[in-house]
């Protein structure tokens, strides 16, 4: 082989594999953005994460614990049977949010402790909980 056709090949092969690289960081750094770290409640306390990173907190609705503050606003206790998180938010809750079933709330914990949900996800069924929640509850 020819040490002209040897250098392009070898020039291909390095800019082939430095778009590789170049996609795969992309690719990761967009993802990374993405990640939100689940929490139980005694969890969440213990790992007093950043302030901007949002996060899931899962658990039970604390029983007596849901107030309506005003027009789509409501404000709730999420507790893993050992500690409780009071949780706010603006939209509108899903059709099997209730009171002592399992829930997961993302969002961001405020600097006052207080946890501002995004989006709430309620079990959909009798026999459902996520996973997560399933194995913080049993752990307590």
């Amino acid at each position: 082989m020819k040490p002209k056709h040897q250098n392009r090949r070898l020039t291909l092969l390095g800019l082939g594999l430095a778009t590789l690289v170049v996609a795969l960081v992309l690719a990761m750094s967009g993802l990374k953005d993405n990640i939100s770290f689940f929490y139980a409640p005694t969890e969440l306390l213990a790992a007093v994460p950043q302030a901007d990173k949002k996060i899931r907190l899962g658990g039970m609705v604390q029983t007596g614990s849901l107030q309506r503050i005003s027009g789509l606003d409501v404000r709730f206790a999420i507790t893993d049977y050992e500690t409780e998180i009071i949780v706010e938010f603006g939209q509108i809750l899903p059709d099997l949010f209730r009171e002592g079933q399992g829930v997961i709330a993302e969002g961001l914990l405020r600097e006052d402790g207080v946890f501002q949900a995004s989006r709430i996800l309620a079990k959909h069924d009798e026999n459902y909980m996520p996973p997560e929640v399933a194995a913080s509850l049993k752990s307590k």
